[in-house]
């Protein structure tokens, strides 16, 4: 027996396409990339890097900032994932945690953080749902179909009776003004 079997590869087929019909709906890489800024803002603020017997704390006054702002970065990573209606707000609110950043959590997490959450929320503001494919128009027409309209004349031209018309712009064909408004 193949570990590939027909209804595995299947099953990760159909799951593959449905994850990219729900990515396509939404502004998918905007919610990533602001949620990948928010985790060097986060974490950068409490690393201790070790350099042989010297540590080096980056722990800063601002550390409670950091976390403000990596933590709201992440959350709204999320919001643009699942709530999709709020982009713009949700893409200038990163913009400007992303700003907000740079002073508070070592220059937005050694720049990192600061432009992947500045690229992410530019992105979810100029993005815009794509309109639902139209179904494609049929090759051929018949004789009929597809060519000008033919003038039919109206009844009450063929009568000689003229109507009341409830045109209230005054350019009605049966007053004669074809569409145009006189002047006085």
């Amino acid at each position: 027996m193949s570990a590939e079997t027909p209804a595995a590869s299947g099953q990760f087929d159909r799951r593959r396409s449905q994850f990219r019909a729900w990515r396509g709906t939404r502004p998918f890489w905007a919610g990533l990339f602001v949620m990948l800024g928010g985790f060097p803002i986060i974490y950068f603020p409490y690393y201790h890097l070790q350099l042989g017997h010297l540590t080096l704390a980056m722990s800063t006054t601002a550390g409670a900032g950091s976390l403000i702002i990596g933590v709201l970065l992440i959350v709204l990573g999320f919001t643009l994932w699942f709530q999709k209606h709020v982009r713009t707000f949700a893409g200038v609110a990163a913009i400007l945690l992303a700003l907000v950043s740079l002073p508070v959590s070592n220059f937005g997490g050694f720049i990192v953080g600061f432009l992947l959450a500045l690229v992410g929320g530019a992105l979810a503001v100029s993005w815009a749902p794509g309109a639902p494919p139209q179904p494609e128009a049929q090759a051929e027409t018949e004789p009929g179909e597809g060519a000008a309209p033919e003038a039919a004349p109206l009844s009450w031209q063929d009568q000689g009776v003229v109507e009341e018309s409830n045109d209230l712009s005054g350019t009605s064909p049966a007053n004669g003004a074809n569409g145009r408004h006189s002047a006085g």
